[in-house]
């Protein structure tokens, strides 16, 4: 009898956690890993993909707050709005992926409100105006 000795087999299974947040237009998927705590965004660096520090700095707050910052290996896919909208779908996606892996972090994180999605979105133009508010301007004669 032959054993398997496949590289499959050999490989230890990967336990991975996983959460979806949405902001504006933007959707992010995230995927937490047992790691050293680097982040990826779309294939590149956190500090490649987001100019922005305080961007950087929203990204990482769910996980800075519950101390798990350099326990997970962060894979994010997010597609979308802007570079804001962006940054809030992901810390959202983070707090629902951490809520998987441990549920007693539910406290905590809500408590900082980031388990509530921002419902503030872009609001629609109307008809017969240029824009969502504005209007054209008046003339008397």
């Amino acid at each position: 009898m032959a054993t398997n000795t496949s590289a499959a087999a050999k490989q230890k299974a990967i336990i991975e956690y996983c959460g979806t947040g949405r902001r504006k237009r933007s959707v992010a998927r995230v995927h937490l890993r047992e790691g050293k705590g680097g982040i990826t965004v779309n294939r590149k660096t956190i500090e490649t993909y987001f100019p922005n520090d305080m961007l950087k700095m929203v990204v990482r707050q769910p996980l800075v707050l519950t101390d798990t910052a350099d326990k997970f290996d962060v894979l994010i896919n997010v597609q979308g709005g802007g570079n804001s909208g962006q940054a809030g779908a992901i810390r959202l996606g983070i707090s629902r992926a951490l809520l998987t892996f441990n549920p007693e972090l539910r406290k905590r994180l809500r408590s900082e409100g980031l388990l509530t999605r921002d419902p503030r979105s872009k609001e629609r133009k109307k008809y017969g105006q240029p824009g969502a508010r504005k209007r054209f301007q008046f003339s008397k004669r």
